[in-house]
Protein backbone atom coordinates (compact mmCIF):
# COMPACT_ATOMS: atom_id res chain seq x y z
CA UNK A 1 0.00 0.00 0.00
CA UNK A 2 2.72 2.18 0.38
CA UNK A 3 3.99 2.10 -3.02
CA UNK A 4 0.48 3.52 -4.06
CA UNK A 5 0.76 6.63 -1.47
CA UNK A 6 4.08 7.34 -2.85
CA UNK A 7 2.87 6.87 -6.76
CA UNK A 8 0.14 9.55 -6.14
CA UNK A 9 1.86 11.57 -3.68
CA UNK A 10 2.55 14.41 -6.85
CA UNK A 11 -0.99 13.90 -7.92
CA UNK A 12 -4.19 15.64 -7.38
CA UNK A 13 -3.14 16.99 -4.15
CA UNK A 14 -6.82 18.53 -3.44
CA UNK A 15 -8.19 15.02 -3.50
CA UNK A 16 -5.66 12.76 -2.06
CA UNK A 17 -4.50 11.73 1.10
CA UNK A 18 -0.79 10.09 2.08
CA UNK A 19 -0.24 9.72 5.40
CA UNK A 20 3.66 9.75 5.61
CA UNK A 21 6.30 7.78 7.10
CA UNK A 22 2.93 5.54 8.33
CA UNK A 23 0.64 3.11 7.30
CA UNK A 24 -1.98 3.56 4.60
CA UNK A 25 -4.94 1.75 5.22
CA UNK A 26 -7.04 3.37 2.61
CA UNK A 27 -6.95 3.95 -0.68
CA UNK A 28 -5.44 7.48 -1.16
CA UNK A 29 -8.83 9.37 -2.94
CA UNK A 30 -10.28 11.66 -0.17
CA UNK A 31 -13.68 11.56 -1.92
CA UNK A 32 -16.08 9.52 -4.26
CA UNK A 33 -18.54 10.59 -6.71
CA UNK A 34 -21.03 11.68 -4.22
CA UNK A 35 -18.86 13.87 -2.88
CA UNK A 36 -18.69 15.79 -5.73
CA UNK A 37 -21.81 14.91 -6.68
CA UNK A 38 -23.55 16.96 -3.62
CA UNK A 39 -21.52 20.35 -4.78
CA UNK A 40 -22.79 20.19 -8.15
CA UNK A 41 -26.62 20.92 -7.50
CA UNK A 42 -25.99 24.60 -5.81
CA UNK A 43 -27.75 27.99 -7.32
CA UNK A 44 -23.93 29.58 -6.83
CA UNK A 45 -22.77 26.85 -9.60
CA UNK A 46 -25.40 27.71 -12.22
CA UNK A 47 -24.53 31.76 -11.78
CA UNK A 48 -21.14 30.49 -12.05
CA UNK A 49 -21.55 28.60 -15.06
CA UNK A 50 -24.02 31.45 -16.71
CA UNK A 51 -21.12 34.24 -15.79
CA UNK A 52 -18.42 32.24 -17.75
CA UNK A 53 -21.43 31.89 -20.88
CA UNK A 54 -21.55 35.77 -20.61
CA UNK A 55 -17.56 35.63 -21.48
CA UNK A 56 -17.54 33.50 -24.13
CA UNK A 57 -18.88 34.44 -27.64
CA UNK A 58 -23.06 33.61 -28.06
CA UNK A 59 -24.12 31.07 -31.03
CA UNK A 60 -27.58 29.39 -31.05
CA UNK A 61 -26.78 26.68 -28.13
CA UNK A 62 -25.21 28.62 -25.20
CA UNK A 63 -28.35 30.83 -25.72
CA UNK A 64 -30.42 28.24 -25.44
CA UNK A 65 -28.74 27.08 -22.10
CA UNK A 66 -28.43 30.68 -20.90
CA UNK A 67 -31.88 31.21 -21.12
CA UNK A 68 -32.64 27.19 -20.06
CA UNK A 69 -30.87 27.19 -17.10
CA UNK A 70 -32.30 30.92 -16.01
CA UNK A 71 -35.90 30.03 -16.54
CA UNK A 72 -35.03 26.50 -13.95
CA UNK A 73 -33.53 28.88 -11.27
CA UNK A 74 -36.39 30.90 -11.71
CA UNK A 75 -39.08 28.53 -12.06
CA UNK A 76 -37.77 25.79 -8.98
CA UNK A 77 -35.10 27.67 -7.00
CA UNK A 78 -32.54 26.16 -5.01
CA UNK A 79 -34.62 22.62 -5.09
CA UNK A 80 -33.63 22.70 -8.92
CA UNK A 81 -31.16 20.12 -9.93
CA UNK A 82 -29.55 20.50 -13.28
CA UNK A 83 -26.14 18.87 -14.59
CA UNK A 84 -24.73 18.97 -17.67
CA UNK A 85 -20.95 19.09 -19.17
CA UNK A 86 -20.31 22.34 -17.94
CA UNK A 87 -21.49 22.42 -14.20
CA UNK A 88 -19.49 18.94 -14.05
CA UNK A 89 -16.47 20.57 -15.44
CA UNK A 90 -17.07 24.13 -12.96
CA UNK A 91 -17.18 22.00 -9.74
CA UNK A 92 -14.56 19.03 -10.68
CA UNK A 93 -12.50 21.42 -11.83
CA UNK A 94 -12.75 23.58 -8.59
CA UNK A 95 -12.97 20.93 -5.75
CA UNK A 96 -10.35 18.45 -7.40
CA UNK A 97 -7.52 21.56 -8.06
CA UNK A 98 -6.66 20.67 -11.42
CA UNK A 99 -3.57 21.10 -13.33
CA UNK A 100 -3.43 18.98 -16.29
CA UNK A 101 -7.11 18.36 -18.75
CA UNK A 102 -7.33 16.59 -21.54
CA UNK A 103 -10.18 17.02 -23.15
CA UNK A 104 -11.72 15.39 -26.53
CA UNK A 105 -14.64 17.02 -28.45
CA UNK A 106 -13.40 21.06 -28.40
CA UNK A 107 -15.67 22.65 -30.56
CA UNK A 108 -15.75 26.48 -29.24
CA UNK A 109 -13.86 25.43 -26.37
CA UNK A 110 -17.61 25.72 -23.83
CA UNK A 111 -16.42 23.23 -21.81
CA UNK A 112 -12.62 24.13 -21.65
CA UNK A 113 -13.76 27.30 -20.40
CA UNK A 114 -15.16 26.10 -17.41
CA UNK A 115 -12.18 24.16 -16.42
CA UNK A 116 -9.96 27.10 -17.31
CA UNK A 117 -12.01 29.50 -15.11
CA UNK A 118 -11.60 27.57 -12.29
CA UNK A 119 -7.95 26.74 -12.71
CA UNK A 120 -6.41 29.72 -15.14
CA UNK A 121 -2.68 28.28 -14.82
CA UNK A 122 -4.01 24.73 -15.84
CA UNK A 123 -2.11 22.77 -18.86
CA UNK A 124 -4.62 21.34 -21.70
CA UNK A 125 -4.43 19.49 -24.53
CA UNK A 126 -7.73 19.21 -26.53
CA UNK A 127 -8.42 16.89 -29.58
CA UNK A 128 -10.54 18.00 -32.07
CA UNK A 129 -11.79 17.39 -36.34
CA UNK A 130 -13.08 21.18 -36.18
CA UNK A 131 -15.21 20.10 -38.58
CA UNK A 132 -16.95 22.63 -40.86
CA UNK A 133 -20.71 24.11 -39.38
CA UNK A 134 -20.71 21.11 -36.89
CA UNK A 135 -24.47 20.40 -35.40
CA UNK A 136 -25.46 23.18 -37.83
CA UNK A 137 -23.45 25.97 -36.08
CA UNK A 138 -20.52 27.85 -36.79
CA UNK A 139 -17.11 26.03 -36.13
CA UNK A 140 -14.46 28.45 -36.02
CA UNK A 141 -11.03 26.33 -35.14
CA UNK A 142 -8.32 25.88 -32.68
CA UNK A 143 -7.03 29.38 -32.98
CA UNK A 144 -10.66 31.00 -32.40
CA UNK A 145 -10.72 28.91 -29.11
CA UNK A 146 -7.27 29.74 -28.05
CA UNK A 147 -8.19 33.66 -27.97
CA UNK A 148 -11.28 32.87 -25.93
CA UNK A 149 -9.47 31.40 -23.54
CA UNK A 150 -6.84 33.92 -23.57
CA UNK A 151 -9.55 36.33 -23.19
CA UNK A 152 -11.20 34.54 -19.69
CA UNK A 153 -7.20 34.86 -18.38
CA UNK A 154 -5.61 31.16 -19.04
CA UNK A 155 -2.20 31.78 -18.71
CA UNK A 156 -1.21 27.67 -18.66
CA UNK A 157 0.02 25.68 -21.41
CA UNK A 158 -2.64 25.30 -24.63
CA UNK A 159 -1.76 22.51 -27.41
CA UNK A 160 -4.83 21.97 -29.83
CA UNK A 161 -4.57 18.45 -32.10
CA UNK A 162 -6.35 18.53 -34.91
CA UNK A 163 -7.14 15.06 -36.76
CA UNK A 164 -9.22 12.14 -35.85
CA UNK A 165 -9.10 10.70 -32.20
CA UNK A 166 -8.74 7.37 -33.47
CA UNK A 167 -5.15 7.91 -34.21
CA UNK A 168 -4.15 11.53 -32.78
CA UNK A 169 -5.26 10.12 -29.33
CA UNK A 170 -3.02 7.24 -29.43
CA UNK A 171 -0.12 9.20 -31.04
CA UNK A 172 -0.04 11.61 -28.28
CA UNK A 173 0.58 8.76 -25.87
CA UNK A 174 3.01 7.14 -27.76
CA UNK A 175 4.88 10.53 -27.63
CA UNK A 176 4.34 11.05 -24.06
CA UNK A 177 4.11 7.79 -22.63
CA UNK A 178 4.14 9.08 -18.85
CA UNK A 179 1.67 11.51 -19.32
CA UNK A 180 -1.41 11.36 -16.90
CA UNK A 181 -4.48 14.21 -15.94
CA UNK A 182 -6.24 15.15 -13.65
CA UNK A 183 -9.14 15.71 -15.34
CA UNK A 184 -10.40 14.10 -18.57
CA UNK A 185 -13.44 14.84 -20.98
CA UNK A 186 -14.64 12.50 -23.57
CA UNK A 187 -17.01 13.79 -25.76
CA UNK A 188 -16.08 13.64 -29.14
CA UNK A 189 -16.99 10.68 -31.71
CA UNK A 190 -20.33 9.79 -30.81
CA UNK A 191 -20.83 6.69 -32.76
CA UNK A 192 -20.47 3.24 -30.85
CA UNK A 193 -16.85 2.55 -32.05
CA UNK A 194 -15.66 5.52 -31.57
CA UNK A 195 -17.41 6.56 -28.42
CA UNK A 196 -16.01 3.24 -26.35
CA UNK A 197 -12.54 3.56 -28.00
CA UNK A 198 -12.00 6.73 -26.81
CA UNK A 199 -12.88 6.14 -23.08
CA UNK A 200 -11.02 3.11 -23.41
CA UNK A 201 -7.79 4.82 -24.26
CA UNK A 202 -7.52 7.64 -21.89
CA UNK A 203 -9.30 5.81 -18.83
CA UNK A 204 -5.61 4.62 -17.95
CA UNK A 205 -3.97 7.80 -18.31
CA UNK A 206 -6.22 9.16 -15.48
CA UNK A 207 -4.84 9.97 -12.39
CA UNK A 208 -6.04 8.68 -9.06
CA UNK A 209 -8.25 11.39 -7.18
CA UNK A 210 -8.79 12.61 -11.10
CA UNK A 211 -12.06 12.77 -12.93
CA UNK A 212 -13.04 11.58 -16.15
CA UNK A 213 -16.38 12.90 -17.88
CA UNK A 214 -18.84 12.07 -20.63
CA UNK A 215 -21.55 13.93 -22.41
CA UNK A 216 -24.55 13.62 -23.83
CA UNK A 217 -24.92 9.81 -21.60
CA UNK A 218 -29.08 10.38 -21.89
CA UNK A 219 -29.32 11.64 -25.47
CA UNK A 220 -32.61 10.35 -27.19
CA UNK A 221 -30.98 9.31 -30.20
CA UNK A 222 -27.70 8.20 -28.67
CA UNK A 223 -28.95 5.17 -26.12
CA UNK A 224 -26.23 3.38 -26.57
CA UNK A 225 -23.72 5.65 -25.16
CA UNK A 226 -24.83 4.66 -21.48
CA UNK A 227 -23.85 0.93 -22.02
CA UNK A 228 -20.37 2.09 -23.35
CA UNK A 229 -19.80 4.34 -20.32
CA UNK A 230 -21.18 1.50 -18.03
CA UNK A 231 -19.09 -1.03 -19.68
CA UNK A 232 -15.50 0.97 -19.77
CA UNK A 233 -15.86 2.98 -16.95
CA UNK A 234 -18.75 2.21 -14.22
CA UNK A 235 -17.54 -1.63 -13.93
CA UNK A 236 -14.50 -0.88 -13.04
CA UNK A 237 -13.79 -1.81 -9.26
CA UNK A 238 -11.47 1.41 -8.96
CA UNK A 239 -13.49 3.33 -10.42
CA UNK A 240 -16.59 5.64 -8.15
CA UNK A 241 -19.26 7.24 -10.64
CA UNK A 242 -22.05 9.34 -10.85
CA UNK A 243 -24.86 9.68 -13.63
CA UNK A 244 -27.09 12.71 -14.05
CA UNK A 245 -30.05 11.94 -16.49
CA UNK A 246 -33.00 13.70 -15.89
CA UNK A 247 -33.03 16.90 -17.93
CA UNK A 248 -31.40 18.00 -21.43
CA UNK A 249 -28.87 15.22 -22.76
CA UNK A 250 -27.43 13.64 -19.36
CA UNK A 251 -23.60 13.63 -18.28
CA UNK A 252 -21.41 10.65 -16.54
CA UNK A 253 -18.65 11.41 -14.87
CA UNK A 254 -15.96 9.15 -12.61
CA UNK A 255 -13.44 9.42 -9.33
CA UNK A 256 -10.49 6.93 -9.80
CA UNK A 257 -10.38 5.60 -6.17
CA UNK A 258 -7.15 3.73 -6.71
Amino acid sequence: MLQIAEWCADRVRASTYVHDGKTQWYAPSLAGASTLAAALYKPEVYAGVLDVLARLDEDDYSAYLKGFMRRGMARFGESWRYADICTVLYVLADLLGVESYLEIGVRRGRSLAMVLDRRPSADVVGFDLWLRDYAGMENPGPEYVAAQMAQLGHRGGLRFVTGDSTTTVPAHFAAHPDATYDLITVDGDHGPEGALRDLATVLPRLRIGGAIVFDDIAHPELGYLRGIWQRVVQSQPNMSCHVFDETGYGVAFAIRMR
